[in-house]
């Protein structure tokens, strides 16, 4: 299989488990929308199981990466550290000015889904791709 070939089964695999992430994500926040009525605490609970979800089944399956675990997850943490507070606080901003919450769920998640692939290929399996013994 040809490296361009490869790379894009690599983003095919990464956009199905982020579907699946992004399943886990909606189903956990419209859940806790009925019992939580405050955007940031659903959303944040449904992210950080998304979270998890997605890098375990990427770093086994996408990107092969027998890399120090939690190195690499240090290094997404790193990357939440940042998107978290800023995508949580532009999504309440955007409730208060009466923008759906599904609306904001559904643009923060795609914003994710883009800047988390870039992340993980660039910075957290640089050079450590397809090093996971089969």
């Amino acid at each position: 299989m040809t490296n361009n070939k490869k790379e894009i089964w690599k983003v095919v695999k990464f956009t199905l488990f982020s579907i699946s992430a992004g399943v886990i994500q909606l189903g956990s926040f419209a859940l806790l929308e009925i019992f939580i009525k405050t955007y940031w605490i659903a959303y944040l609970i449904s992210l950080l199981l998304s979270i998890l979800w997605n890098f375990t089944m990427n770093r086994k399956f996408t990107f092969k990466s027998a890399t120090n675990v939690p190195i690499a997850m240090a290094k997404v943490l790193g990357f939440y550290l940042v998107f978290t507070p800023l995508s949580t606080w532009l999504g309440n901003l955007a409730e208060a000015n009466g923008v759906n919450d599904f609306l904001i769920l559904a643009i923060t998640m795609i914003s994710n889904f883009v800047l988390e692939y870039l992340f993980c290929k660039f910075v957290v399996y640089r050079g450590n791709e397809n090093t996971l013994e089969k």
